[in-house]
């Protein structure tokens, strides 16, 4: 596939409702990706974040295209964190193209306890073809992107999680159309989902609000970084303490866990602060009568969002789990599809 990939004839239409609302999808993807690794939504920019979801679309509605784009290709996945969407749609995605997908739990010690993590990328370099991290510190995804080689893909860290943020825009373009005449509320705890959110957002020229108690905003430089793409694509990116305010007449209202893995010893303090921000009944009424509620999942039912708003038929919750499997094959292929592998650095270069 070193020229890139070109669909037959009759494949090169998209089947799909969304055919007349969302941008036409290019016949030929392209051989090589400008994007070596997806440490950060910001490597994608606003024309990668564009080229994943295109490509996502394709996919979804002509998986028999794709199904050995990834023939000979081998991903490895390393994990600090428990896992169940996101190790499950890479091993899924991996396989359904075609490659091979190995799993290491790195849950009882971390990546780089036992060896340097230029050590490991100078060994994994030499056997796959990427490489697939959910760690706690941001600085171990962008050290083995670093030392390796070959792509590096962020599959969460305490700073970001890319792959959800995509998904979930996926969902929201197969929901509504085209991206800048909605608007996103995220209301909760400003973390790696709400900077990953905002930073698609801006890419999209999208608009979104983000509500958290104060002590709890998101990160300075992720917010200064996404307003900074927002100048170049006109994005509105609004940030509040007022969760009313966030949801006022949004097209979806957006929650994640209080309290994210690896701050367990917090949960009881932020069980006491967060409970305005829960998403009930009565703030989706808030929302626009069309409005779509939304989750990353695993969910606190209980706490930050109420049965009957995750089991309401406005609730597409499972529809960004399943759009998980779809973009991150999106990013599988235009990170390894077509491209010639680069020769192995030296260790002692």
């Amino acid at each position: 596939m070193s020229s890139g990939m070109k669909l037959p004839n009759e494949e090169r239409k998209l089947n799909s409702p969304l055919q007349s609302r969302v941008p036409a999808v290019p016949d030929t993807f392209p051989s090589t990706f400008w994007c070596p690794d997806l440490v950060s939504t910001r490597d994608l920019g606003a024309p990668g974040v564009q080229a994943v979801l295109h490509l996502a679309e394709l996919m979804k509605s002509r998986p028999s295209v794709f199904q050995r784009s990834m023939a000979g290709k081998q991903m490895v996945m390393f994990f600090e964190k428990p896992s169940l969407r996101t190790r499950l749609t890479f091993e899924a995605g991996m396989t359904s193209l075609g490659g091979t997908a190995m799993f290491v739990d790195q849950s009882q010690s971390r990546l780089d306890a036992r060896e340097t993590l230029s050590d490991i990328a100078h060994n994994l370099e030499r056997w796959v073809d990427v490489i697939v991290l959910r760690t706690f510190a941001q600085e171990t995804i962008e050290g083995m992107a670093r030392y390796a080689s070959i792509p590096v893909i962020n599959a969460l860290s305490d700073l970001e999680h890319p792959c959800q943020a995509l998904a979930d825009y996926f969902t929201l373009q197969e929901r509504f159309g085209n991206l800048r005449n909605i608007t996103l509320a995220y209301v909760g705890d400003g973390n790696n989902v709400a900077h990953s959110l905002m930073l698609t957002c801006a890419c999209l020229g999208s608009s979104i609000r983000i509500a958290t108690p104060k002590g709890y905003a998101p990160n300075a430089q992720i917010v200064a970084d996404a307003r900074k793409i927002a100048k170049q694509t006109g994005a509105q990116i609004e940030l509040l303490t007022d969760p009313h305010a966030a949801v006022a007449g949004v097209d979806a209202v957006y929650t994640d866990a209080w309290a994210s893995m690896g701050q367990e010893q917090e949960a009881a303090q932020r069980a006491e602060i967060f409970p305005p921000y829960q998403v009930n009944r009565q703030l989706m009424a808030e929302a626009a009568p069309h409005a779509v509620f939304m989750h990353c999942l695993p969910a606190h039912r209980g706490e930050e969002v109420t049965d009957e708003v995750m089991d309401s038929e406005n609730s597409v919750i499972f529809e960004q789990a399943e759009n998980r499997l779809h973009v991150q094959k999106s990013i599988l292929y235009l990170l390894l599809g077509g491209a010639v592998r680069l020769p192995v650095r030296s260790a002692h270069a």
